[in-house]
């Protein structure tokens, strides 16, 4: 931060608010930092529960994210995500989703937002978060009005594709 009077301890603490999964901003004032927030998406609490079933059921759950990387992997760690791509950009997360078709997985998608739109749309599966934005809702065929995958997975049959 070029011009800005950063104090060490602020440096030394936006590693480890990533590292709890919180994003950070600094608050200033005249070119002086004087504090930092971490913010956080909360998890919510049937998302390990859901991400266990899939794996039950032979899924490979992967997180595409524009979240920076450290923030990233502390989610997928406390989550056991199997794989996590971070600072994504829309069209990136778009292109994974067709590069995973092309290896022959068959994907669901889930998202919530516009940067999600795209790969939603690409994704055999899009599902969007009915909590989300009307973007991501029109981008699928599936909308979960709580945005909640175990409050909705009954009826709902995860199971492994294969490709033989």
């Amino acid at each position: 931060m070029r011009g800005w009077n950063l104090p060490e301890n602020f440096k030394n603490k936006s590693t480890e608010l990533q590292e709890k999964a919180q994003t950070w901003i600094w608050v200033a004032r005249e070119k002086q930092v004087v504090g930092i927030l971490g913010i956080s998406d909360p998890i919510k609490k049937t998302t390990p529960q859901a991400i266990e079933a899939l794996h039950k059921k032979g899924c490979k759950v992967i997180m595409l994210t524009g979240d920076n990387k450290r923030t990233a992997q502390a989610i997928a760690k406390e989550l056991n995500i199997d794989d996590v791509r971070a600072e994504l950009e829309p069209q990136d997360k778009q292109k994974i989703v067709k590069e995973l078709k092309q290896q022959g997985a068959v994907v669901m998608r889930a998202g919530d937002g516009i940067n999600d739109a795209a790969a939603l749309a690409e994704a055999e599966v899009g599902v969007a978060m009915g909590t989300g934005t009307v973007v991501a809702i029109e981008s699928t065929g599936l909308t979960l009005v709580k945005g909640d995958l175990i409050r909705h997975r009954q009826g709902i049959d995860f199971k492994p594709f294969s490709h033989a």
